[in-house]
């Protein structure tokens, strides 16, 4: 298990404490799913479809089977029987996957068959043995390849369309006016651990190793495709390689491991290659928005309206919420957003970092800045006379909103005081033209349902139990720091366990949420131990805390304080031995206020300072400078909330200059479907990064005034660069990201 973390000065929390699980990770003692190997455990392989839609004809199965070390080959001949089909859909949290129930292939990559060996290399020399023959129909896999259709809800649940005000008399009577059209590439997930499951089963037991970021949720899925009961399934996962929402749900090939393994009999481990995750672990849709924007003769908007056409698959919906970000962002009496998709030939598109934010966000502040040029303002400036005090789209104060100070904050920073207004006046030493610009950041304040066990010992240590999710962010220290804050120790005095499906339920780390969500539950949970400890001391006669029932205590330093006399107090320990009590217990949920949630809007706020370089004989664009200031509530650990931002302003740098997925019109595979081909930004790519963290309180998001950080560094920076090369160059490059031959 992770070590404990040595507290520095002051308070648990706010404390840039590094990571406890750090050391296990650097030395390789840290084990990830597919470091597991049981005995007598079995490999499997995925054998893909090369088609995109169509039937598969014929697997030769018996020249795979006569490969050497080839146990068997799943195939929908011979897959074990499910208790429910994999395209019943019970909630909006269930979508279909591709199980072998038949021959019908609905998108490139999508798994034909498994075959199942006694090594990695057999299996995969076995699956290149199957020959498959296809018939195939034409692909669709452009926007344009399709008619679009309305769906019933965007995102989970939402409605696609919303309006307020009248847009178009809105337009009617602007001054000024800006119409554009942006379209954003589909991407795809790319964590450096690819999902990963090492299976077995004990009779109607099943015993999964594998990477997730809800394992509640995984365990349910699980139960009801296998019918057995969710706790007769056993999930392990201390730690992911990345998640970034592609491990949010189980997917279809962790599923295909433990249906390999119930058909031999054996554990079996089945990991993805690199060009596996591109179809069957979701992905982030490509769009194409439309842009309506009309001001006063002051610059301020009079009307805003935001068309979003999108994709998903030919046999599932979710569909990319673009347009939710213009629902927060700027004041203006009228305004409307709507979603129309296609569906395609590809698997379905899925949570990405920052779902509808990421794509929205990136139109919606381009289009500000044309409108700001449009009037003749400085972007910054133009933000500002349409700063929106209240949501634009419910009308709800917000719960807090600290943008202004990041607009100042980072624009001190940043320097920007010294932009010049019109493009293409600035250039380094070298000759390369240099740009400045902005984007504004934002995300919402989630909230799920999490439980955690606290226990406090006659030894004045606690343990603190929980089903958490630690994929990269951060939970092994952030939530022992809350723990030990609950409990009124340090950290190096609480054994904290998470990573299991066998302690109480955290929910899902997603939305940003998994801090707020499972902090609020452990905090519940020591409180509550606290709490019983309290009620011990204060009827003991013996105790300097007797009576103190009025005033109350307080727990520091492993003892209880009355609170009206803090040189009165006992130690833990002493209360428990006098009691004759080996431990306490408190148990706790996450909660958070309804009637706050309906009569606040509750986000973070942010904004990005972006500089970039372009050559201008070449086109060769390259982001040199970051500065993100962001106002997000509590800061738990400011050194792991600081690099949350970061990887957000990286991701949004990859959105803006790097991250397509190119497919091949004819067959509609995916013809970049590597790390070589499909490019994500390097350390040398992003040469210089700063964030701010804004000092923010929040009394209504939930008791420890906690908002997430792991997304909302990507709403702002795509849209900050894209505003840069503008700046740059004078080119305004709507279809993203952006490459050099929209340049030259």
């Amino acid at each position: 298990m992770p070590e404990p973390v040595r507290l520095r000065q002051g308070s648990n929390l706010g404390q840039p404490l590094t990571r406890r699980e750090g050391r296990l990770k650097v030395t390789g003692a840290a084990h990830y799913a597919a470091d597991h190997h049981p005995d007598g455990m079995l490999h499997a392989v995925l054998a893909t479809s090369t088609i995109a839609r169509g039937r598969v004809v014929s697997l030769d199965v018996a020249a795979a089977q006569a490969h050497p070390g080839v146990v068997a080959v799943m195939t929908p001949e011979n897959a074990p029987p499910l208790a429910r089909h994999p395209d019943e859909k019970a909630d909006p949290f269930t979508f279909r996957m591709e199980l072998l129930q038949d021959s019908r292939v609905r998108y490139p990559g999508q798994a034909i068959a498994v075959v199942i060996a006694e090594t990695l290399e057999a299996a995969t020399e076995g699956a290149a043995l199957l020959a498959p023959r296809y018939e195939a129909e034409p692909a669709r896999t452009g926007l344009d390849s399709a008619e679009p259709y309305r769906p019933e809800a965007i995102g989970v649940g939402e409605p696609p369309d919303m309006a307020t005000g009248d847009v178009e008399a809105g337009l009617a009577r602007a001054e000024r006016r800006v119409e554009a059209t942006y379209e954003t590439a589909a991407q795809y997930h790319n964590a450096m651990e690819p999902h990963a499951v090492v299976a077995s089963w004990e009779g109607d037991e099943l015993t999964l190793d594998t990477p997730s970021q809800g394992m509640a949720i995984a365990q349910g899925r699980l139960a009801g495709l296998f019918g057995i009961r969710p706790d007769a399934i056993h999930i392990r996962s201390p730690f992911l390689g990345g998640g970034f929402g592609s491990k949010g749900l189980i997917s279809g090939p962790q599923v295909l491991g433990a249906m390999a393994a119930r058909l031999l009999g054996r554990p079996v481990k089945l990991v993805l290659r690199r060009e596996q995750m591109y179809g069957p672990v979701g992905h982030r849709a490509p769009t194409r928005q439309t842009l309506r924007l009309g001001t006063d003769a002051d610059g301020r908007l009079l009307a805003l309206d935001h068309r979003t056409l999108t994709a998903s698959s030919s046999f599932d919906d979710f569909v990319e919420p673009a347009g939710g970000v213009s629902h927060t962002l700027y004041a203006t009496p009228a305004l409307a957003t709507s979603h129309r998709a296609v569906r395609l030939d590809t698997g379905t598109p899925l949570f990405m970092r920052a779902p509808g934010e990421a794509t929205g966000s990136v139109a919606l502040e381009s289009a500000i800045d044309e409108m700001a040029e449009a009037c003749g303002l400085d972007p910054l400036e133009f933000r500002l006379r349409n700063y929106a005090e209240r949501e634009p789209a419910s009308g709800r104060p917000f719960s807090s909103k600290a943008l202004r100070a990041c607009y100042r904050l980072g624009a001190e920073r940043f320097g920007w005081a010294s932009r010049p207004r019109a493009a293409r006046q600035m250039r380094d030493a070298d000759g390369l033209l240099v740009g400045w610009g902005l984007g504004t950041a934002t995300f919402p304040a989630l909230m799920f349902q999490a439980e955690a066990r606290a226990e406090l010992t006659a030894d004045g240590a606690a343990s603190v139990e929980i089903g958490a999710h630690d994929m990269g962010q951060g939970a092994w220290t952030a939530l022992a720091q809350i723990a030990a804050e609950s409990l009124g120790l340090t950290p190096d005095q609480v054994s904290f366990r998470m990573g299991d499906s066998r302690l109480p339920n955290a929910g899902i780390a997603g939305g940003s949420a998994h801090t707020a969500t499972a902090g609020s539950a452990i905090h519940a949970a020591g409180t509550a131990a606290i709490a019983e400890l309290a009620a011990l001391a204060m009827a003991d006669e013996r105790s300097p805390l007797f009576g103190a029932g009025n005033t109350g205590v307080v727990a520091r330093d492993g003892r209880l304080l009355r609170r009206d006399d803090e040189s009165r107090g006992e130690a833990f320990t002493e209360i428990l031995a006098r009691a004759g009590r080996a431990s306490v217990e408190g148990r706790g949920s996450s909660s958070t206020d309804p009637a706050a949630r309906e009569s606040y809007a509750m986000h973070a706020h942010g904004a990005v300072f972006a500089e970039v370089k372009v050559d201008p004989d070449l086109g060769q664009v390259r982001c040199t400078r970051l500065v993100g200031a962001f106002a997000a509530g509590r800061v738990i650990n400011p050194r792991l909330v600081r690099s949350q931002y970061y990887g957000g302003m990286i991701w949004g740098v990859s959105f803006a200059l790097h991250e397509k997925a190119v497919h091949d019109p004819r067959s509609g595979r995916i013809m970049n479907a590597n790390l070589g081909d499909y490019h994500v930004p390097v350390n040398a790519d992003v040469p210089s990064l700063d964030a701010i963290l804004v000092e923010e309180e929040d009394p209504h998001v939930n008791a420890l005034g906690i908002k997430g950080v792991g997304e909302i560094g990507i709403t702002g920076t795509a849209g900050a660069v894209a505003n840069a090369v503008r700046h740059a160059t004078g080119i305004r490059v709507r279809d993203l990201p952006i490459t050099l031959d929209r340049l030259l």
